[in-house]
């Protein structure tokens, strides 16, 4: 008798979890507005992307994906109220790497990246671009090297905040070159490019897509991209590593993630609306054109992805003594 109930029990609680996970399946898209969170300004990379893709993924789940900036801190600011706030499916983070690898070593912050968010997929990843205003007298990275040692503390480059790609690829090449330039965040990719265009700060790590049309209208001069290839739409601009220093790599990346709290079901189907999105021939070509390569991927790979990265800037951080500012 003891044994039947045992394996009555046993049952009911597979069929109840069975039952569970179908209805929180049959419960996506969550009937309330859905949000996708992007911790930068509107008018840089990561808002452009995102909102590609939002577009894509309210028309395949048939209800309105809403792209909300709240900048600040780098993207910290958004990571954090995402890894706190909603948990039922309807509020989805584009998450960078400031936050998700590089910034929770540089401060305090009010979330575990590994811990309170929940991979989803890859996003998009490109290489940073150092651009200088036409004032600067400066034409390649090597002059800009020199420069930089010259007169140490006087230089300055832009970033998208602490913590953030663009920032770590500055620091990066302070320590690769042994120079010393002065880092200012900017709460985004627009704002930063609006102060380099006035001539208010010398040089910036920026995103190509941001960069490019100011290159090619003769505004800014780019002087190397930060990826250890030259990508096919930047073709005549060198690598840093080709330009003296081999290995150099700080590419910029983003992915998505939601809550840790969010249930796995609602996880999976995120999953998969967003690899179809992504690998949608008219969205990837969008990306593409804009400098953006996409990078769908599971919820495993994704985790594995962030977890090396957390590792390697963590070690750039340590070796170079870095705080947040």
């Amino acid at each position: 008798m003891k044994k039947r109930t045992f394996m009555q029990a046993a049952v009911l609680a597979a069929t109840s979890l069975a039952w569970g996970s179908h209805a929180l399946a049959q419960d996506f898209p969550p009937k309330k507005p859905i949000t996708m969170v992007v911790g930068f300004a509107a008018g840089g990379a990561a808002d452009a992307a995102a909102r590609m893709i939002a577009k894509k993924l309210g028309d395949n789940i048939g209800q309105s994906v809403i792209v909300e900036n709240r900048g600040g801190a780098g993207g910290n600011i958004a990571h954090g109220q995402v890894a706190n706030g909603l948990t039922d499916g309807s509020m989805i983070l584009f998450g960078s790497i400031g936050p998700l690898a590089i910034a929770p070593h540089l401060m305090k912050l009010n979330y575990d990246p590994l811990k309170d968010l929940a991979p989803i997929s890859g996003g998009v990843n490109f290489p940073n671009l150092l651009v200088v205003h036409k004032g600067a007298g400066i034409n390649n990275l090597e002059e800009f090297v020199a420069q930089a040692k010259k007169a140490p503390g006087k230089l300055d480059f832009a970033s998208t905040g602490a913590g953030s790609a663009s920032h770590l690829a500055g620091e990066l090449l302070n320590q690769r070159a042994g120079i010393d330039t002065v880092h200012v965040p900017y709460k985004g990719g627009g704002p930063a490019m609006q102060d380099l265009l006035g001539e208010r700060i010398t040089s910036y790590f920026a995103a190509p897509p941001t960069a490019m049309p100011q290159v090619e209208a003769g505004k800014l001069i780019p002087l190397a991209t930060t990826g250890l290839t030259r990508p096919s739409y930047m073709p005549n601009i060198p690598t840093v590593a080709e330009a003296g220093y081999p290995g150099f790599e700080a590419l910029n990346w983003y992915a998505f993630v939601a809550a840790a709290k969010t249930p796995e079901p609602i996880l999976e189907r995120w999953n998969q609306e967003i690899v179809k999105a992504l690998n949608d021939p008219e969205v990837s070509k969008m990306l593409l054109d804009y400098g953006l390569t996409p990078q769908p991927s599971t919820r495993q790979e994704l985790a594995e992805f962030i977890q090396k990265e957390y590792v390697q800037w963590g070690e750039v951080v340590k070796q170079g003594n870095l705080q947040g500012n």
